[in-house]
């Protein structure tokens, strides 16, 4: 299989590789005030664009990085999830962002359940972590609602050594226990 044709789906959302045709989507979230704050802030649209091709090329050098998320009913983009692990990074993580309009229907939990288990089946990982802002209330609730826990403050690579974060996570077996109770 090429990397290109790699695609996850659940019952409500495809997961795929980025594609150019999500870029306006992407940049409405990182130009947004709010969508944005945790994940280090707003930005312009030409810095969101230098960010968007981050994952092109995580996919390329080390043969993963965040699904881009689409609604499977419209084909909408709602956002990006799933295995990322940038040079310095705390440990394998599985990240999440989402559009604004997105929020609160259940996609981040339904798309990291996803993206957890090709973590474990598919790249072997043995334990997935999530970087979240201690203010950021909203990841802190998929964080728990996939069974994972607040194992305590990270620091990230500088420069981003400034923003602080607690390390939210699981092993692959504690995992396995509690994917029968995942639900969006």
């Amino acid at each position: 299989m090429l990397i290109t044709e790699i695609q996850l789906e659940t019952p409500r959302l495809i997961l795929r590789l980025p594609r150019l045709e999500d870029f306006p989507r992407y940049a409405e979230l990182f130009m947004h005030p709010t969508a944005a704050q945790h994940i280090g802030g707003p930005m312009h649209r030409h810095e969101a664009w230098r960010k968007f091709l981050q994952m092109p090329g995580a996919w390329m050098l080390q043969g993963f990085g965040m699904f881009a998320v689409l609604e499977k009913s419209t084909g909408l983009w709602v956002g990006q999830a799933g295995p990322w692990q940038p040079d310095g990074w705390p440990g394998t993580e599985i990240g999440y962002s989402f559009h604004h309009d997105a929020w609160g229907k259940g996609y981040a939990t339904e798309a990291c359940a996803a993206s957890m288990d090709w973590a474990f089946d598919v790249l072997g990982w043995h334990e997935v972590i999530h970087s979240i802002s201690p203010a950021n209330i909203a990841s802190q609730s998929v964080a728990r609602r996939l069974g994972s826990r607040n194992r305590g403050p990270g620091t990230l690579p500088p420069p981003l050594d400034t923003h602080a974060v607690d390390i939210w996570g699981q092993t692959r077996e504690e995992w396995i226990a509690n994917r029968r109770g995942v639900t969006a």
